[in-house]
């Protein structure tokens, strides 16, 4: 009953908002955004007090809550109702691009080829098998669709068979609070057992077929404890419990699928435990103790294990052990250290290791036969790409499978003969309506950062662009964890291509894209190295006329987020449009409260305000403590209700206390979807729903109506 009232309360709330705000807009042709309460929370730290009006919102059961935030949709959507029509012909365009009925490429696992299609009309993928040869009859393992009947939000975690491809284990999300529930559904009858498990983050099995390994997550969302259960166990067994609030584990089986690997880590520090797959009541072994600053990962070939370690070097470097005796004495160093190249993963295969690692900021894989000892490199034709291993399932194969695209060049999958040296194209992504990429051309240049580091940027535009500062601009940054901002291929982005933008990614400091010291010189008292790098590489834009401040638009999001809050504050004469994702901008009040999920663990991101040289450090940036009285550009805010990763509260109060402050009229919006998480929408056809409208924002604000 009080459930019942309060929705009826949240929902005549919203009616009056919308009532008021359509009287406004009948009375004085003016829209008037909603205006937040303030209560007052006052906060002394290091002997600096600060006040935050705004704390109220964190209050999710308050129904003044989702009340507000219903306000500024209803506010955004009549400022954007001019925009409906572009919206939709711009929602149209870029699904027409897509071939809505389509099928992955098959991957062989065991006796079977898995792949997933997607139907026309149908939001989500559905994953499929067949036995023997792709020309077998069709089985269906798991449809997301049926799954989805009757929710608002869909996501697949784990999707993972068994051995003698008998059982699936699946996780799902259904909020977008990526809290995950575990089930196990026998493939030969179509059952779904009753083991469950929730909260579930990382699934293995172990060798027998009936032993299933998985992690959970702790009310701060890190996975801290892995459990071991058997079919119809009613009580699983707890096999090991993280401590550390700074680290998380995770599991996984290797490809030779004779060991089980419990990944232990936090953001600088590594730990690695392994079990033989045929015994999983026995105990994991640790290969190394966590040593503070020290990384590592592991894979198995034969009597060895293979490690990458960064001991010597932030850039890693490349031993063998034998399996039996793993100290550092019996250790062979199989490639030194590099300052110049990043060591970011291997693969190993019956015959082959595969090294993945980063040049200059490029990808590359370097492939050596481990009877020869003979090693080669794969090829890539353009000046800035992606390339990742996809699905290799299988030990004993000559091939290795991976996925390559561009600014230009669609999402392709390849198969590569590591003993000929051959790549065969197997499919590239079809982009419907006569796509020609020779039309189109792809740069990296570099900008030039305050202490002379040189920013590289990735470009795309329609060729025959004059260079003249006219053309508009969107701009895309990330800058943190470590994580290369790697270039994709984007049908959707045809939709500005066309309209005469120029599309770049800025690689700035705090990423990965440059190697490991690129990460360090971003982060915790390097973090400001983030923003002027993007500001930089803005200024490098504008000054080799490409645009122009006033045609120049930026986005980011989550991380990306705080790198929009934080260049705006410094530099808001610069960017003519800013568009920020489930933005990180209340960083101080996140990063004081261990109890929100993820912080504790980024104390080695960003640093802990409970210390007073970082908290001196972290309020130099943060996005939400240095909003001012002054004139800003026009921004568009988009949050989800059930994000777990930045929460709905930091992008609600960063526009409430913006609109308080700033000196402006420029349009500044909050768009929150109160039924996803942090990636937004779940289904294909809702998200490309949500892009439309970011292009549409933007079009109308640059003027642009063709």
């Amino acid at each position: 009953m009080i459930r019942n009232l309060r929705s009826a309360y949240l929902r005549f709330q919203f009616l009056a908002v919308c009532l008021v705000l359509s009287a406004s807009l009948l009375a004085t042709d003016t829209l008037k955004p909603p205006v937040a309460a303030k209560h007052p929370k006052d906060v002394t730290l290091h002997g600096d007090p600060r006040t935050d009006d705004y704390f109220w919102l964190r209050e999710k059961s308050n129904p003044d809550v989702p009340a507000y935030l219903e306000a500024e949709n209803a506010y955004a959507k009549a400022v954007l109702r001019p925009t409906e029509a572009l919206q939709e012909k711009l929602y149209n365009e870029m699904l027409g691009r897509i071939k809505q009925t389509d099928l992955s490429v098959p991957y062989k696992d065991g006796e079977y080829f898995y792949y997933s299609r997607t139907e026309e009309g149908r939001q989500y993928p559905i994953h499929c098998r067949k036995k023997g040869s792709v020309d077998a009859p069709e089985q269906v393992t798991l449809d997301l669709n049926e799954l989805a009947k009757g929710q608002k939000f869909t996501a697949l975690g784990s999707y993972t068979v068994s051995d003698d491809a008998k059982l699936l284990a699946y996780s799902v999300d259904f909020t977008g609070f990526r809290q995950y529930k575990l089930q196990i559904k026998n493939l030969e009858t179509g059952q779904v057992l009753p083991d469950t498990a929730e909260k579930v983050v990382s699934v293995a099995w172990a060798g027998d077929n009936k032993t299933l390994f998985y992690t959970v997550e702790d009310p701060a969302k890190r996975s801290y404890r892995l459990y071991r259960h058997g079919l119809a166990q009613t009580k699983d067994d707890l096999v090991y419990e993280e401590k550390d609030e700074l680290f998380e584990i995770g599991v996984h089986r290797t490809r030779s699928k004779e060991f089980v690997i419990l990944d232990i880590g936090s953001h600088t520090t590594s730990e690695v435990r392994y079990l033989k797959a045929t015994t999983p009541d026995a105990e994991f072994r640790t290969i190394l103790p966590r040593k503070h600053m020290i990384e590592y990962s592991i894979d198995h070939h034969g009597d060895s294990l293979y490690m990458l370690t960064n001991d010597r070097g932030r850039n890693f470097r490349l031993v063998s052990m034998p399996i039996n005796d793993v100290s550092e004495g019996k250790w062979k160093e199989l490639l030194a250290h590099d300052p110049a190249v990043m060591l970011e993963n291997l693969d190993l295969f019956a015959d082959y290791l595969v090294l993945y690692q980063r040049k200059n900021g490029l990808q590359e894989i370097k492939i050596t036969n481990l009877q020869s000892g003979k090693n080669h490199y794969v090829s890539f034709p353009e000046p800035t790409y992606s390339v990742f291993p996809t699905q290799n399932r299988e030990w004993k194969t000559s091939i290795l499978r991976y996925n390559y695209q561009s600014l230009i060049t669609p999402s392709s999958i390849f198969d590569y003969n590591m003993e000929t040296r051959q790549a065969k194209l197997l499919k590239e992504t079809e982009v419907l309506g006569g796509y020609n990429r020779k039309q189109y051309h792809s740069e990296r240049i570099y900008a030039t950062a305050k202490d002379g580091t040189k920013v590289p940027i990735s470009l795309v535009y329609r060729k025959g662009l004059k260079k003249n500062g006219q053309a508009p601009m969107l701009l895309e940054g990330y800058g943190s964890y470590g994580y290369p901002n790697s270039v994709a291929f984007s049908s959707s982005d045809l939709s500005l291509l066309n309209r005469g933008f120029v599309l770049g990614t800025a690689h700035i400091r705090g990423g990965g894209e440059m190697g490991k010291n690129w990460h360090d010189l971003g982060r915790m008292k390097n973090k400001m190295n983030t923003f002027t790098d993007f500001i930089a590489s803005a200024e490098q834009l504008v000054a080799k006329k490409y645009t122009s401040k006033d045609r120049l638009a930026i986005v980011g999001g989550s991380a990306g987020g705080l790198l929009m809050g934080a260049v705006t504050n410094l530099r808001p004469d610069l960017f003519k449009i800013v568009i920020s994702h489930v933005p990180f901008v209340d960083v101080i009040n996140t990063m004081s409260d261990a109890s929100l999920p993820l912080t504790v663990g980024e104390f080695e991101e960003w640093g802990n305000p409970a210390n007073n040289d970082e908290y001196d450090y972290l309020k130099k940036y943060c996005p939400y403590t240095n909003l001012a009285a002054k004139n800003y550009p026009t921004i568009l805010v988009k949050t989800s209700f059930n994000d777990s990763q930045v929460m709905y509260w930091e992008p609600a109060k960063y526009v409430a206390k913006l609109r308080a402050l700033k000196t402006d009229a420029n349009p500044l919006l909050l768009v929150t979807n109160m039924a996803a998480g942090h990636g937004g929408s779940s289904g294909r056809y809702d998200r490309l729903r949500e892009l439309a409208l970011d292009y549409a924002f933007l079009l109308n604000q640059l003027g642009i109506t063709q």
